[in-house]
């Protein structure tokens, strides 16, 4: 008898442990079953796409090959969208950084109607983006916006001279660039609040007695100790804005021409307007080997970074 009881006690325990790997895995599965249709499953699609050339419809997939690929090379719309992303992330990264850091250091400072404050930083994340947009084409319209009536009373310039903004091809993408500093800049500020609360007060006290500046606690102290923040921002400002789409097609659609055309827009405008689904799904690889290469470098700069 006993050792029947010996012998089936690994397989009780068996048992116990496969029902804990049940239950484990039933509170997994609906977000994994979510994530595999709605996200892993277009992504091998896509892969797959990138050989056919297919218009959506009834018509039958064809195989191409390397095809789209090779069309890259000679598409002039994607050379000015893929620069465009390039030059729309050289400018909305860094400020966007600069800013809320700014605004960090600025509000986590004792000072009145702080949370007042906190919170009207952070308001233009949260709004309705068609709202926020609407408003913003209205304050820098070049005819009769309010940026440029100031300008103009301001600085004497005259209406032919006074900037286009989102009109004016020259300004278009300073325009959208402002209007996502502006928008996100309330977000990652946030960040860097729970990075700056997260430095010991003892690194200040001490640099106090040594009789530091300001400016040498913020270069010795608040900007090492927010390193890891400065990286986790940074990176996920980039995958942003590779991604952009929602603002461009807010401001500007792509234009004034093809002035403030993106990656993203121009894979939108191939697979819906063209109805290219192949070429479309060529130009969403290159994107995301876009992204994984810089996330790769920011990744690598980070660590020897940390190391030196």
């Amino acid at each position: 008898m006993t050792a029947v009881q010996t012998k089936s006690m690994p397989v009780s325990v068996k048992n116990k442990e496969l029902r804990k790997n049940l239950i484990a895995y039933s509170f997994i599965a609906p977000n994994f079953l979510g994530f595999a249709i709605f996200t892993l499953g277009p992504i091998i699609f896509a892969f797959i796409l990138a050989l056919l050339e297919w218009n959506g419809s009834k018509a039958p997939m064809v195989f191409v090959g390397l095809k789209n690929f090779q069309r890259l090379f000679t598409d002039s719309s994607f050379h000015t969208a893929l620069w465009n992303t390039i030059l729309y992330s050289l400018g909305t990264v860094p400020l966007t950084m600069f800013f809320a850091l700014l605004l960090a250091v600025i509000l986590n400072q004792k000072v009145h109607f702080r949370n007042f404050f906190r919170t009207i930083s952070f308001f233009p994340y949260v709004a309705s983006l068609v709202a926020v947009a609407v408003v913003w084409n209205m304050i820098f319209n070049p005819a009769k916006g309010p940026v440029n009536l100031l300008l103009s009373w301001l600085l004497n310039i005259s209406e032919d001279k006074l900037p286009g903004w989102a009109a004016d091809k020259h300004w278009a993408m300073i325009t959208v660039i402002m209007f996502s500093v502006w928008k996100n800049m309330g977000y990652y500020m946030v960040i860097y609040l729970a990075g700056l609360q997260g430095i010991s007060p003892e690194l200040y006290e001490a640099s106090d007695l040594d009789g530091a500046s300001r400016w040498q606690k913020f270069k010795y102290i608040t900007l090492p100790q927010l390193s890891a923040t400065t990286f986790f921002v940074s990176v996920m400002l980039t995958i942003d804005c590779f991604k952009v789409y929602d603002q461009i097609y807010m401001i500007t659609q792509g234009g004034p021409g093809t002035s403030t055309l993106v990656l993203v827009y121009h894979i939108y405008n191939t697979a819906f307007i063209s109805w290219n689904l192949g070429y479309a799904s060529t130009i969403a690889i290159v994107l995301f080997l876009l992204v994984l290469i810089v996330t790769l470098i920011q990744f690598r700069a980070e660590k020897k970074v940390t190391l030196n």
